[in-house]
């Protein structure tokens, strides 16, 4: 047959296997390359353009299944050819799934390898693409919330039952699963909806500065304060207020807060006379607001003033069967605006996004999604993600890591999924920046 110089990787841990193997492979004119373990066989990988792997499946301390799952994602376009002494209908389902392209069964003639061999390498990796239109995206959204799943429903039963009124509602949740989403989808689908939303980052406004934002100044309050000026409160006056990161603001501002809720009045910094406002409440953290009143750091009192209505979003690693829907969206909003057309995604893409567990929820998930448009044409494949995201394998001297390196490692993993972009790797881990800077010197 006539056949190229490809590259073709044995690994099996049976020294007579490989040599007979490789004698096979260089009368057909092929370059060989040999590794008796599968950290071996990494190492290879990792170094050298590899155009078919030949492996056996049982092999001591990792097995040769372990390094299919790997190569089935950091080289989805590698075929793989198993060979193996001892058969099962397990090991040919789980080869199969993983995109093996032939299963060899010990022992076996001249002929029928080199049929094998013909055959793994003249097939094509095309990943079949699932069909966005039977997702019914459309048929899965509430306001700008995307889910199907159980949490979302119950989530959305809620937020009818309290739409319509302006009792204070607290909705908690990691960061990046969606709360103000939530918060948006209570005022606009309720009778209030055209009225102002005002949506306040608590967090992002330094200390000194929020409670003026909030409540307004008059003229002459503190330094600068050269007219009088309302604050966000007067500005959402009818409608609803939205404090998200409730967790950051100041005893001084709670204080305030809790006069709002408790008098339905606002009282500007630097005046005397309060004035009566008609604002719904809507408060968000991702913080332990109770542990932080056992610290005395947040009002008791306030608490159960805000917690009237409670609505918890679920991270999304709890939620995986909303993935295809979200997945969806990002793809026609970062499809339309970077290529100017639907972008699709293969079937074995969306199994890696459905098994990875998102630290950083729905905003990783998106940031991901962006990236892989950005590097695709036309459709996002396995290689099109993050190699964090991927299948990956644990050698036995890796298994034992401080805590310290465990903490390096996540932070590495949010970084590289966020493009090296240290403010948004702070959102999703929670920490600031000069944390993550610190973190990485050390």
């Amino acid at each position: 047959m006539q056949l190229k110089k490809e590259n073709i990787l044995i690994v099996d841990d049976d020294i007579d296997i490989l040599e007979l193997l490789q004698r096979h492979l260089q009368s057909w004119n092929f370059h060989t390359y040999k590794a008796i373990s599968v950290k071996e066989a990494v190492q290879i990988l990792r170094d050298t353009k590899i155009d078919l792997l030949i492996t056996d499946l049982k092999m001591p301390e990792i097995n040769g299944s372990e390094l299919i799952k790997f190569v089935a994602e950091h080289y989805p376009k590698l075929p793989t050819l198993v060979i193996t002494g001892y058969p099962s209908v397990q090991d040919s389902l789980e080869a199969i799934k993983s995109g093996v392209v032939d299963y060899l069964t010990k022992p076996f003639t001249k002929e029928e390898l080199k049929t094998a061999i013909h055959k793994s390498i003249k097939t094509e990796n095309n990943s079949d693409v699932p069909n966005t239109k039977e997702l019914k995206l459309e048929d899965n959204t509430y306001g700008e919330i995307i889910g199907k799943s159980d949490k979302i429903q119950s989530i959305i039963e809620i937020i009818e039952r309290v739409k319509n009124n302006k009792a204070t509602i607290f909705i908690k949740g990691e960061s990046g699963t969606g709360k103000e989403l939530v918060a948006r989808a209570i005022h606009y689908k309720g009778k209030f909806s055209r009225a102002p939303f005002i949506a306040v980052n608590c967090g992002g406004i330094p200390e000194n500065l929020l409670e003026s934002e909030l409540f307004g100044y008059t003229k002459g309050a503190f330094t600068g304060a050269d007219k009088d000026r309302d604050g966000f409160f007067q500005a959402a006056n009818g409608g609803s207020i939205f404090l998200d990161e409730i967790g950051n603001a100041s005893t001084a501002v709670q204080s305030r807060l809790l006069r709002v809720l408790q008098e339905k009045e606002v009282v500007k910094v630097g005046a005397q006379k309060a004035e009566k406002i008609d604002v719904r409440v809507i408060a968000a953290t991702n913080s332990n607001l109770k542990a932080m009143i056992e610290k005395e750091a947040f009002r008791e009192d306030l608490y159960y003033r805000l917690t009237v209505v409670e609505i918890a979003v679920a991270p999304l690693r709890e939620r995986k069967e909303d993935i295809p829907l979200l997945v969806e969206k990002f793809l026609l909003k970062y499809g339309l605006e970077y290529k100017d057309r639907f972008i699709q995604l293969s079937q074995q893409a969306l199994k890696v996004l459905e098994r990875y567990d998102w630290p950083g929820n729905i905003r990783e998930l998106e940031n991901v999604i962006q990236r892989a448009v950005i590097m695709s044409d036309g459709k996002v494949d396995v290689e099109h993600l993050p190699d964090s995201l991927k299948y990956d394998i644990t050698f036995p001297e890796e298994t034992l890591l401080s805590l310290k390196a465990v903490e390096k490692q996540h932070i590495l993993r949010v970084l590289q999924a966020t493009n090296n972009n240290k403010t948004k790797a702070s959102e999703i881990l929670g920490i600031d920046r000069k944390t993550i800077r610190l973190k990485l010197e050390d």
